[in-house]
């Protein structure tokens, strides 16, 4: 048995595009870390605000805004270790390390969520006590850091699905914000202390609907998923539409980070066609058309039949 000798018009093109930073990762985690900062800063007034006030939706909030602090922390590691060069074992470096983070993001938001159920559940069934003044001032406080994170944080949440599950945890954490000053309010003016625990339910559905769409974006990155902005059979038909191929088979589309999208497909080239100049056409059509620069694209002739690996004799 030997090795059927290669076609003499096959040729296999592989184009790695280039990704570039331009410091985007920089400014994340400058960006992650001074919400951070502003995060734990207010997060201790508000645990002694929620014990000195009796208030379930304060300390709500406050655990919510310690699990802010552990997202942010967890997003400013995570883009420090995805900026580490590739290695011979790992190809593409570390950059899924931030999707393991959104993921982390989600599974934290989700134990916030049960906690604050749990606790809700036994404050309806014994109702306290609850200062609603100084509870109204404390959660307007909480509004003002958090809306000043959301700022901080809003451009980055753009192209980073990392920095969009920080954002998400301090746009939980504003809402949570809000309900507790109509609760202070609410309580303040007419002694409705039930709506201290209905207000911390409220806050903890807010935390896990943002905890399913982030789950469910980070479950797809690392499920090979094709990117939701990029349609498959569009790429396709516009492959297909090139002059001189006949036909697209085994294409693959996933993301290996946010907005770090890769592809890798087999075109058969016609009869009589240049693989170089086919190989250029294909590439140049998915960077300017659908934005895809880290490809590989193997080219076949038309008599080209993989399962032809071996012949006998």
């Amino acid at each position: 048995m030997k090795r059927a000798a290669r076609p003499p018009i096959l040729w296999f093109g592989v184009h790695g595009g280039h990704q570039h930073d331009h410091g985007t990762g920089a400014d994340d985690q400058r960006r992650l870390i001074l919400a951070l900062i502003l995060a734990a800063s207010y997060m201790v007034a508000e645990v002694v605000g929620g014990l000195w006030t009796g208030s379930l939706a304060l300390l709500a909030d406050a655990g919510h805004m310690l699990s802010d602090v552990f997202a942010l922390a967890m997003s400013v590691v995570a883009i420090g270790i995805a900026r580490r060069p590739p290695t011979p074992q790992r190809t593409f470096g570390y950059k899924r390390t931030e999707i393991l983070a959104a993921l982390g993001h989600g599974v934290l938001l989700v134990c916030v969520s049960i906690f604050i159920f749990t606790e809700a559940w036994g404050r309806w069934r014994q109702p306290v006590e609850i200062l609603g003044g100084p509870m109204l001032a404390i959660a307007a406080g909480g509004l003002a850091v958090n809306l000043a994170g959301l700022a901080i944080l809003n451009t980055g949440r753009k192209h980073s699905l990392n920095v969009r599950g920080a954002w998400l945890h301090v746009a939980g954490d504003a809402l949570g914000s809000v309900g507790a000053m109509t609760a202070g309010a609410l309580i303040w003016a007419f002694g409705w202390n039930w709506v201290d625990p209905l207000t911390s339910v409220v806050i903890g559905l807010i935390v896990i609907y943002s905890s399913w769409t982030l789950l469910r974006d980070a479950l797809h990155v690392l499920m090979e998923g094709a990117p939701a902005h990029i349609d498959v059979s569009e790429v396709r038909r516009g492959l297909e539409e090139i002059p001189g191929v006949s036909d697209v088979h085994d294409l693959h589309i996933w993301t290996i980070t946010s907005g770090m999208v890769s592809l890798s497909g087999h075109v058969v080239a016609r009869e009589g066609i240049g693989s170089s100049k086919l190989l250029r056409d294909v590439s140049d059509l998915l960077a300017k058309r659908f934005q895809i620069e880290h490809t590989t694209i193997q080219i076949e002739p038309a008599d080209f039949e993989e399962s032809e690996g071996v012949c006998p004799e």
